[in-house]
């Protein structure tokens, strides 16, 4: 619990119950604005997944996957930790083509986050994917369906604004691009973590770009798995949350590999023994589509929108105890 922020004076403006209700029109609206700009449709997902498939996202490549063996199938399965994998199978399988495109709603288990205001066990998301041509690869493609994001969230911030007035999140809709070399130049001597603070308080909204590879410096800015973004092609939208006072993390998104950057991150990441799996294969082999994608935070963006102190406000989780008790102490009641 040492990364918890109890912010002063701390209040809901929203009741338990109006919360509710305020979280489906957030979820409501966010979702339609969402397909509307980047014209997706809506599809069903897995919460499960074999472990031979070589689909499920590795996250930063150390955190442990909740598996088990089955009754009457050989092998283990895992609970996904998000589908930036098994989107792009599914956009293959069900054959979609350039500029057409899937989002899902997508609930994982991640047993090693760190329990605080921002992190919770259980995860949910808008899982999306895109197919695109081989020149959209590029970093104004992936600027413009930043903008459209952005454009879909504010857009939703005015809509629980308009029926809850007694909220008063404000969103920056003009997005500022950085790349993490470029924050590491700028603010050399601050951790990464310091370096979002400090961009995102100052412009309220930053897409923090090419996240995945060693800096200048000799550290990454934050781990990323090699088998689905691109690392040059890819990065986060970060918001300014006014009640915890931080950079705040919406999405991690980016234009997926190809064969060559395939082959080059898994070098990199000594992982080339995944090239065997046929999810890996179908990328080399080119039989997988180019795609863009990423995941948005569901129970992140109510939070944000209406103004909660922690996700568990907007969440149903496990938390320690003394987290419960030490919460309602600061007048932030955890569902």
């Amino acid at each position: 619990m040492k990364n918890m922020v109890y912010p002063e004076g701390y209040r809901s403006a929203l009741s338990q119950r109006d919360t509710q209700r305020a979280i489906k029109i957030i979820k409501d609206t966010f979702q339609q604005a969402l397909s509307e700009a980047l014209n997706l449709d809506r599809v069903t997902a897995p919460v499960m997944v074999t472990r031979d498939s070589g689909i499920n996202d590795d996250l930063n490549g150390v955190e442990r996957k909740v598996h088990f063996t089955m009754k009457e199938i050989e092998g283990v399965a895992e609970v996904v930790q998000s589908l930036a994998k098994w989107k792009r199978l599914a956009l293959y399988r069900y054959g979609y083509a350039p500029g057409e495109g899937i989002y899902t709603d997508m609930n994982a288990i991640r047993r090693d986050d760190d329990c605080d205001n921002l992190h919770s066990l259980f995860v949910d998301q808008w899982d999306w994917e895109k197919v695109i041509r081989r020149e959209d690869r590029t970093t104004d493609y992936l600027k413009d369906t930043v903008k459209k994001i952005v454009a879909a969230l504010v857009a939703t911030n005015e809509a629980v604004k308009a029926k809850y007035p007694v909220l008063s999140c404000e969103i920056n809709p003009d997005v500022t691009f950085i790349t993490t070399q470029e924050l590491e130049d700028r603010y050399p001597d601050c951790s990464p973590k310091e370096r979002e603070n400090r961009i995102v308080k100052e412009h309220g909204t930053v897409f923090l770009m090419q996240i995945g590879d060693v800096l200048k410096g000799g550290a990454k800015h934050d781990g990323r798995a090699p088998d689905y973004d691109d690392w040059q092609l890819n990065g986060d939208i970060l918001i300014w949350n006014a009640v915890l006072g931080c950079a705040f993390e919406i999405s991690s998104m980016g234009i997926r590999v190809d064969a060559d950057s395939l082959k080059a991150q898994l070098k990199k990441a000594n992982a080339t023994e995944r090239e065997r799996f046929p999810y890996h294969q179908g990328i080399l082999t080119g039989t997988l589509p180019l795609t863009i994608g990423g995941g948005l935070g569901q129970s992140r963006i109510c939070m944000l929108l209406l103004q909660k102190a922690h996700i568990g406000e907007v969440q149903v989780s496990i938390w320690p105890e003394d987290m419960r008790k030490t919460c309602a102490e600061h007048n932030i009641i955890l569902l």
